[in-house]
């Protein structure tokens, strides 16, 4: 069979279809409407009586091969026999030009509409043979089509699915339509009416789909997911020198991936992420910080280039080194199984599901493991290892952090010393890289642990009634980070200074092929109109009362500081993790504007080198041998890898290596940042004269996008992020509403959207 219009399409399909019904139809051209418009009015009445119809259009301008114009001409639910003449003659207007073949389609509205949709027989993202299919509940069937609402299932061509799932009907209905188009993508749209308790699938449209490029077959694709599949089956398995029976795999626990690099990296940026935190530097951390030692143990796993968190490691690191190990076994065991029945936490873990601090109300929060066979004196242990660990952290003259925030400075002077040498650009990229490991990543990776307990223990107060809500507000906002002079600068000095200043920032910092702010200045900041001067911040003290309460709970729980000690804790948590993020990422940017400079000498653009491993930059550093040629093939090697990592889809938590052929895509706890509400225009952050008084969409929370703030924002909205990430503390800062870490489909409807309704108090997003 071959496509034609909708509603030609449907009568072809009418007799035939095996898995759905297509409901009654009249159809007829605007010729025959301008010349017969009474007898069509006949027919439609002896068809359907007095039922409500649906005009809809069935232009020739729509479902080709080339284009779908989805949505761009009108269709009319719910018109009765009054209205059926007026409804026609709208749904032809929408058409514009007048064509004597184009058509329109008149069929009864369906009653008992249980669930509604589109289904895909390839996933547009990846040009691959996933099944997809965008469904919401209930009777509106313009919910999914309108952006408004939806949910995600998307399965390998070649996986089952039990007849007893509500996909199976859909799943078939696809597969009979690709038999009949001959393999060719299409889309369709569905509906499913429940009568006496009976189910029926009906077929609303079906149309081509118009891929990027032409899809692999579904075999190649279940070679590739059935290799990664296998791979975590075996990674499920218990592990020697682990606790914890099994594991999880998320893209956003812990060292978040997909908030940093992104849920498909380019190769030198997920090594350049691997070398600076994940392979060991971060297990560095934790055991220098007082928790199990981790050391040789890699936290973050690619599949085919998607990164992933190994959160069995994770849990691991965030048990005290000194807590018995029969007791840390069912913690692991008792974080995982949490994770695994509340999958919507996967960005939190560290708020909502791992104890890693003490905290005011941490023995209440400990009281639920007696479900899991932890004793109260069990209990007690654990919380007396977390209160000496935590000590150790806020000692306010030996304090960990403190060591961490003074080997800044050394960054520093050594950068400088690097950069000013007679060393090549291959040697200098090494050591910077080097450098950015010992005095920046790993002190960062302490500042930022600081960091994480001083917001939990922040939060616990708001928890036991010793702050408000809006005292946590009012502190947030009092924090100045190096983001917030950063804003005072860009108002009080010249473009030049500026620049030198802050010049290494890029969104997107691990990324090669994101100009850096000195090198498009002007893509980033309007440096005549667009100055605004910083409101200073109003400084944050405790009441008396308040003092009082929080000295009677340190003294009680051991905790050796004040209220006075604890609050400056807080705030200098904050900022120094926000100023050694600022230091090492300059390491970071310079060693990849060498990479560039290295690059341009061998004939390598930006993006030839994206698809390089930096070890083979440091191979360079310690072997003598055909350097271009060696980055050539390097290059190649990752290009081609990374056009299959493009070809697969993977679920932001895997917790069976099933999941990795067929899964939902889950509906994320956006974290709402103040309790303030707003409503304004959408707008991507690329298109820059329109920042103003407009809430922006953006993919991850990396600092490289502060530059967003010199530009008068109503609000902010990313697809990824946690609650303590930078975007986060920089909105709370700011007092700008944002919701952080939206997840993919919130994130892709408000980017859809025009106007939408931020409502952070009641958690809400509204499309408008």
């Amino acid at each position: 069979m071959n496509f034609k219009t909708k509603a030609r399409t449907l009568a072809s399909l009418e007799t035939k279809l095996l898995n759905a019904k297509i409901a009654k139809m009249v159809v007829f051209t605007t010729d025959q409407w301008r010349k017969e418009k009474i007898k069509i009015l006949d027919d439609i009445q002896s068809h359907f009586g007095n039922v409500p119809l649906i005009v809809r259009s069935s232009c020739s301008q729509e479902d080709t091969l080339e284009n779908s114009n989805a949505g761009r001409f009108d269709s009319i639910q719910h018109v009765t026999k009054a209205q059926i003449e007026f409804s026609i003659d709208q749904v032809i207007s929408s058409y514009g030009v007048y064509n004597a073949v184009d058509e329109v389609l008149v069929q009864p509205m369906l009653k008992n509409v249980v669930m509604s949709g589109v289904a895909f027989s390839h996933d547009p993202s990846t040009c691959s043979p996933y099944r997809m299919i965008n469904w919401c509940d209930g009777s509106d069937t313009t919910l999914v089509t309108g952006g408004k609402a939806g949910n995600l299932f998307q399965i390998a061509a070649h996986a089952l699915v039990p007849n007893a799932s509500k996909f199976s009907k859909i799943l078939k209905l696809l597969n009979e339509l690709l038999e009949f188009f001959g393999g060719v993508s299409l889309d369709c749209e569905f509906a499913v009416t429940k009568t006496n308790n009976k189910s029926t699938l009906w077929l609303l449209q079906v149309r081509p789909l118009v891929l990027a490029s032409n899809p692999e077959t579904d075999e190649m694709q279940w070679k590739r997911l059935s290799d990664i599949k296998a791979r975590i089956k075996e990674d499920l398995n218990p592990k020697p020198f682990l606790l914890g029976k099994t594991t999880i795999f998320g893209m956003m626990p812990d060292w978040n991936p997909a908030e940093i690099i992104g849920t498909r990296p380019k190769p030198l940026a997920l090594s350049l992420y691997r070398e600076l935190f994940t392979d060991a530097v971060w297990a560095y951390q934790r055991d220098n910080y007082g928790y199990r030692d981790l050391r040789s143990h890699c936290i973050m796993k690619s599949f085919v280039g998607i990164p992933y968190i190994d959160v069995r490691v994770s849990f691991n690191s965030f048990i005290p080194k000194d807590l018995d190990e029969r007791i840390g076994n069912i913690l692991v065991n008792y974080y995982l199984s949490e994770l695994a029945e509340n999958p919507n936490l996967h960005d939190k873990v560290e708020f909502e599901i791992v104890w890693s601090c003490f905290t005011f109300d941490l023995s209440k929060q400990l009281k639920k493991l007696t479900q899991v066979g932890l004793s109260s004196s069990d209990q007690s242990s654990i919380s007396s290892s977390l209160c000496k660990l935590t000590n150790e952290i806020l000692d306010p003259v030996h304090g960990l952090w403190i060591k961490d925030s003074q080997k800044l400075e050394k960054l520093r002077l050594r950068r400088e010393q690097i950069i000013n040498s007679k060393l090549s650009k291959v040697d200098c990229v090494y050591w910077l890289l080097e450098d950015a490991k010992r005095y920046g990543t790993l002190p960062f990776a302490g500042l930022a642990r600081a960091a994480f307990i001083a917001v939990q223990m922040l939060k616990s107060l708001v928890r036991v009634g010793i702050i408000s809500e809006n005292d946590y507000e009012r502190f947030m906002e009092s924090v100045s980070t190096v983001s917030s002079k950063m804003e005072m600068d860009f108002f009080n000095l010249n473009k030049n200074n500026f620049l030198s200043n802050y010049g290494h920032l890029r969104p997107g910092t691990y990324d090669i092929n994101s100009p850096r702010y000195d090198e498009d200045p002007n893509q980033y900041f309007d440096w005549v109109h667009n100055k605004v001067k910083p409101s200073p911040t109003e400084p944050f003290k405790l009441t008396v009362s308040q003092s009082k309460k929080i000295n009677t709970l340190l003294i009680a729980n051991s905790i050796k500081i004040n209220a006075t000690q604890l609050i400056d804790f807080f705030r200098n948590a904050i900022e120094f993790r926000e100023l050694a993020k600022f230091e090492f990422t300059r390491n970071l940017s310079d060693a990849l504007s060498l990479v560039t400079e290295i690059g341009l000498d061998y004939g390598l653009s930006r993006e030839d080198l994206s698809y390089c491993d930096i070890r083979s930059l440091k191979e360079m550093h310690v072997s003598f041998s055909d350097d271009i040629a060696f980055l050539k093939q390097n290059s190649d090697y990752g290009r081609q890898n990374y056009s299959e990592t493009c070809k697969i889809a993977l679920p932001p938590l895997i917790v069976k290596s099933e999941d990795v052929l067929a899964f939902e895509w889950p509906e994320s706890e956006p974290n709402f940042i103040t309790q303030k509400q707003i409503t304004a225009s959408i707008v991507d952050f690329k298109d820059r004269r329109s920042l103003r008084n407009a809430i922006v969409c953006i993919p991850n929370a990396d600092p490289g996008f502060d530059w967003l703030f010199n530009c008068s924002i109503a609000g902010l909205v990313t697809a990824w992020g946690g609650s303590n990430s930078h975007m986060a503390i920089r909105a709370n800062e700011k007092g700008l509403p944002a919701v952080i870490g939206a997840g993919r489909l919130l994130f892709d409807r408000c980017s859809a959207a025009q106007r939408i309704n931020l409502d952070c108090l009641s958690r809400k997003v509204e499309i408008l």
